[in-house]
Order: structure tokens, then sequence, then C-alpha cells
């Protein structure tokens, strides 16, 4: 069935049809459930070169990832959080044009996505601490949103985790249990999410006067071969540490790794909370999570950030949406008191 046959089923134009099913304002709400209906029943898929005609839309949407030797943004977190993503994209009718590139042509690559017409909009991911992408995005003038903060998070649409707070109560529920040599695992620290995580536990730590021991913390890519290397180095050391805080999965499994080779029990010797477990091929669950972390479902923040950019898409102009969500703390059974010395 093809467009004007599906609108003399319903006795309606071709152009109300199309209308209805692109989404224009202007259609009645009954009249596009009428429709959305019949094209349903019908099996009804419109032509997608036709539909960006009649939009005067590319229907996609522009991921730029910079490569350097010190961030791979290309690993198990970020195609999560694609995965999520491109669900929408599917769902919505728009096409992702990924760009991978080495870090010096990021700006050039945005602009020639710009020029070219070939994206409606942007998704922004691992943003700076100072992010030199943004007066480029503003300049461009393309809808964007980005997946994260930065310290001038006010004018634009963003989403986030309460990054800082999560690896406050992290840190505060390992000094609950008695620790007090904490080790932090952290991400590239000149990344947002990273200097927050970093800031809320040494919050913690100087809450309680704990004095924070730079020897006992790190930050790179997030891999399970870091975790290990950091956690090796930390528990050969003279002063051991009897817990670790690990901003990813990945390096606490490492972490795991060093620890066991050592003869040390997870939950009994040393304890460990990872951050980001939700990762659907990497699931921390069966008879209750593997590892105390706080949790952060990547793959619905790919969903979520998609139809946020999208909105703004088909209703720009409107206030920035602003999203922060809360990081919840689930026990598992990497974590327990500090031993005796």
């Amino acid at each position: 069935m093809n467009l004007k046959e599906l609108a003399a089923s319903l006795n309606l134009s071709p152009t109300t049809v199309s209308r209805a099913l692109n989404g224009y304002p202007e259609v009645r709400a009954e009249t596009r459930a009428r429709v959305l209906e019949a094209a349903e029943a019908a099996n009804y898929r419109p032509n997608s070169r036709a539909r960006r005609l009649a939009m005067g839309r590319s229907m996609a949407i522009g991921h730029v990832i910079s490569l350097s030797e010190e961030a791979q943004m290309i690993n198990p977190i970020f195609a999560d959080f694609l995965a999520g993503a491109g669900e929408v994209y599917a769902r919505e009718g728009y096409d992702l044009v990924l760009s991978i590139v080495p870090q010096d042509q990021e700006a050039a690559a945005y602009r020639q996505l710009a020029a070219s017409g070939s994206v409606d909009g942007l998704m922004i991911q691992a943003p700076r601490c100072q992010e030199p992408r943004l007066p480029l995005l503003k300049e461009l003038g393309l809808p964007f949103i980005v997946h994260g903060r930065t310290d001038t998070a006010s004018d634009h649409p963003w989403l986030d985790i309460a990054n800082r707070s999560a690896f406050k109560q992290a840190t505060n529920f390992l000094l609950d249990l008695g620790h007090r040599r904490i080790a932090l695992v952290n991400g590239l620290e000149q990344f947002d999410y990273a200097a927050r995580r970093r800031r809320g536990y040494l919050e913690a730590l100087e809450a309680r006067g704990i004095a924070p021991d730079p020897a006992i913390m790190r930050g790179a890519e997030m891999t399970e071969s870091y975790g290990y290397a950091s956690a090796a180095e930390f528990l050969d050391s003279d002063d051991p540490p009897t817990a670790f805080l690990a901003s990813s999965i990945l390096p606490a499994i490492g972490i795991r790794r060093a620890a066991g080779e050592r003869g040390l029990r997870l939950g009994r010797d040393v304890s460990v909370i990872a951050h980001d477990d939700v990762l659907s091929y990497l699931y921390n669950d069966g008879d209750g999570p593997a590892f105390t972390a706080t949790r952060s479902p990547i793959r619905k923040a790919g969903q979520r950030c998609a139809e946020l950019l999208i909105a703004q898409i088909g209703a720009p102009g409107g206030a920035p949406v602003q999203e922060l969500w809360q990081v919840e703390l689930t026990v598992g059974r990497t974590t327990g008191p500090c031993p005796a010395t």
C-alpha cells in the first residue's frame, strides 16, 4: 500500500495523511490517531526519501567521536549508550551518522556536518570540565544535547547523573564500614564526570577528618587492565588500601583480578564499589549483585538523550531541557567491614 491508497481508504487527502504520519502539530489528534491506526493495520511504512523531502529534514542525528592516545571513546560503555540512542532513532525514523576523527579534526567534523545539511541535530558525549565544543555548537545553530555537564551548563540542554553525590555516598558507605584507606580508581579527570566523582570522594573523606592520599588515587581511561595495574601497585605498597572505589565496572573487574592473585577475597579482605554496572552484556546481577555499585543505566541514558534531542528538533526555540538523574547504591558481595589490622 502506498500513501495515496492509504489516504483513499481513510477518505483523507494524501497531504493530511503525510502530515499526520510525520507529526505535524496542525493535524487534529483524532485524525492523527486514526491515520496511525490504519497505517499500523496495513503495515504501511512511508518512503524515507519522500518523508525527508516532505519535512525538509535530513532525518539523521550526528555523533562525532574524537580519538586520542589518552582517551579512546569506542568502548563498551559508549556502545551501550549508542545502542539505547539507536533504538529511539529507529523508532522515530532517524538515521545515525557516526564520524570517528582524530582529536585535532573534531571541530572540522562538526562544521562539515552542519554545512552539508546531513544531520538535524548533534549528540555530544564526554564533555570536558571546560568544554571547548560549546561555543562552536552554538555558532553552528544545530539542535544539540550534552550527555553530561560542564561548569557552564546553564544555557543548553543536557542529561547527567549526580556523579558527585554518588561518589560521596559510596565513600561514606565504605567509611561507615570502618575503612580509612580507600583508593580511587577514576576516569580521565579532564572530563567533567570524573572531576565530579573525585570531588564527591574528597568531600566525604574531608568531612570525616581523613586526609586524602594522592598515592592511592589514579585517573585514566577506564579499562580492565588499568584497574588491574592500579590495584596491583596499591596492594603491593607498604600501606595498602582496604577498599577501592572504581569509576566503572570494567576497572573494578581488574581490581578483582589483582586481589585474587594476592589471595584476597572481595568483601572479606578488601572491599570494592563499582560504578556504571548496568551494561547489557555484562549485567551485575544473578543471585543479587556481585559488585556493590552506584547503579547507572547507560542504555536508558542513551534512549532519553535521543528522545530529548528529537523533541528539540521538532519544536525548536524552547527553554533548554536539563535532567539530573540520581544514582542508586546497590549492595552486593564485594563490600564488608574493614578487616582488623
